[in-house]
């Protein structure tokens, strides 16, 4: 027995020494299996962050990308607008200058209509000649004014003009002062229209009758009382319009 044991050991110590040569062999191969392991773990994980900022990245480009999209949409509206704008510009400055030949025209025609228009008060009935000739210098005094715009001006003007029109179509009775055998007495005039200007005096003992064609006042006889006193109290609105007996002249119609 002690002849087998001896071969025995040596096979059991031959076979550690090859598995030690063995381990000390595979053991760079298994630390660089090891390292390359861990560098690919390594290269994953930056690959991954690059991926991740990658699509980071696309978001934020395609978000830029609509933004551009939208200011060059905006962009062109606005360039849409501003050549609107610069159209309109144009236009208004031409009105501008329009405005200014027509209000060099414009002011010359006004004088001439007040010029005219006081000729005509001074060659119409003569009714309510204070008030009317305060109308016509109150225009010529606004025409002087500096701060008062050409179209209120002409509107002012228009508005004469449209009440001297109104006289011609309404009934009016007022109190007045009348010259009466050289004395001042009150009075009440009555006019309808441009066709009759009638005064009576306050007792009803005197009345008068305008003659246009011939520029002067012609006594009226009693007879007519009733009816002018009537008329009167229809132009103040005391009785309703009715049928009326008064004198007219048909010589001065043609107003």
């Amino acid at each position: 027995m002690r002849i087998s044991f001896v071969p025995s050991m040596l096979v059991l110590a031959l076979s550690a020494n090859i598995a030690a040569a063995q381990d000390a062999t595979l053991e760079p191969v298994v630390n660089a299996a090891n390292a390359i392991t861990q560098s690919a773990r390594s290269s994953q994980l930056t690959v991954e962050t690059i991926a991740d900022t990658t699509q980071e990245r696309v978001q934020q480009y395609k978000q830029i990308m609509r933004q551009i999209e939208g200011l060059e949409v905006y962009t062109q509206q606005l360039q849409k607008q501003i050549a609107n704008q610069t159209s309109e510009k144009a236009e208004l400055n031409l009105s501008i200058d329009e405005v200014s030949v027509v209000e060099r025209q414009i002011t010359p025609l006004m004088l001439r209509m007040i010029t005219a228009l006081d000729a005509f008060i001074d060659l119409d009935v003569p009714f309510l000649g204070r008030e009317r000739d305060d109308r016509i210098a109150h225009l010529n005094d606004l025409m002087e004014r500096a701060d008062v715009d050409v179209s209120e001006k002409f509107r002012r003007v228009m508005e004469a003009y449209q009440i001297e029109a109104d006289y011609g179509r309404n009934i009016e009775a007022y109190n007045g002062v009348m010259d009466i055998d050289g004395q001042a007495q009150d009075v009440e005039f009555l006019r309808i229209g441009r066709l009759v200007l009638i005064y009576k005096t306050r007792d009803g003992s005197r009345m008068g009758v305008w003659n246009q064609q011939q520029k002067h006042w012609q006594a009226l006889d009693s007879s007519y009382n009733s009816g002018v006193q009537e008329a009167i109290r229809i132009a103040r609105k005391q009785l309703a319009p009715d049928l009326l007996m008064l004198p007219i002249n048909t010589s001065s119609r043609g107003e």
